[in-house]
């Protein structure tokens, strides 16, 4: 590790400690990733966006603490927040790791325990962001009108603005909205990840599944797990049977929760749909039209 002057002096006015060595990190599509090596010997990762949209640091830093609030043994690891701005934020360093079935199984019962924690209501007191569209949280009374007004009718209007869905598609969708209630079964809101992809999973050195990237709220457990089945967790189906397994005492998933996963990944097609174009929004209108 070398030490990048301005990257490093922005850490310091942040943390009040020394950075005695930087490094890029590679990947992600949003911010840019720097490894900090601080004078009393911690290791951070810093993300970075100029200009940033307002609170989208904030947001994330705030959904993190609020996954990290259950703090019992049990639930899932998210990394700490050491410090935010409007344009950066540093978080305690994770090394990364191989995923493992003993790690995926010890996720499936953390995320139950995260869940579990429970949130006030369906939503949010703060809008947030997933990726760089902007996420509303405004609280509702139901999950089914939680789902409608606040994930999927936004993201279908803003799909067809963006030209990423025809007409057809956007109607397809639009179509399910009408019976979500009667599809879905209601439960008091879990304390969700809300962006919980493959991506945002981070198999530790340490044996540990963490948590990375959340646009957290309250809503249906369902929703997470959805998220991570659409691409392709490794070792889904025994974090699958973890999960199930760790709630069954006490809270267990609805009958028919494996045959609502595709209509809860309507919403991150939606959003893939606004971000990439491509055929993701056709996807979530073929799902669409299995549900009506």
């Amino acid at each position: 590790m070398t030490r990048q002057p301005l990257v490093a002096r922005r850490a310091e006015e942040l943390l009040g400690s020394s950075v005695v060595a930087t490094a890029p990190i590679a990947g992600g599509d949003i911010a840019t990733s720097t490894r900090l090596r601080l004078s009393d010997g911690t290791t951070a990762l810093m993300k970075t966006l100029p200009h940033a949209p307002e609170d989208f640091f904030t947001a994330e830093a705030a959904g993190l603490r609020w996954l990290a609030e259950p703090a019992p043994d049990g639930a899932a690891h998210v990394p700490e927040v050491l410090a935010v701005d409007h344009e950066c934020l540093i978080i305690r360093w994770v090394e990364p790791g191989k995923s493992s079935v003993d790690a995926a199984a010890a996720l499936g019962r953390e995320l139950a325990t995260t869940h579990a924690a429970g949130a006030p209501s369906y939503g949010r007191e703060r809008d947030g962001f997933i990726g760089k569209l902007p996420m509303p949280n405004k609280p509702c009374d139901s999950w089914a009108e939680f789902y409608a007004v606040r994930r999927l009718l936004p993201y279908v209007k803003l799909a067809r603005d963006r030209g990423s869905a025809t007409p057809e598609q956007a109607a397809a969708i639009e179509a399910v909205v009408p019976r979500l209630a009667a599809l879905v079964p209601e439960e008091g809101p879990a304390r969700l990840h809300g962006d919980l992809w493959n991506g945002n999973v981070l198999w530790g050195l340490d044996g540990h599944a963490w948590l990375i990237d959340p646009a957290a709220y309250g809503g249906h457990r369902e929703i997470d797990l959805a998220m991570l089945a659409l691409f392709g967790l490794p070792h889904l189906p025994r974090m699958l049977d973890a999960y199930a397994e760790a709630c069954a005492g006490t809270n267990p998933l609805a009958d028919g929760w494996e045959d609502r996963l595709a209509l809860h990944q309507l919403f991150p097609l939606l959003v893939h749909a606004c971000h990439f174009g491509g055929g993701y929004a056709g996807r979530a209108a073929d799902i669409a039209a299995r549900y009506t």
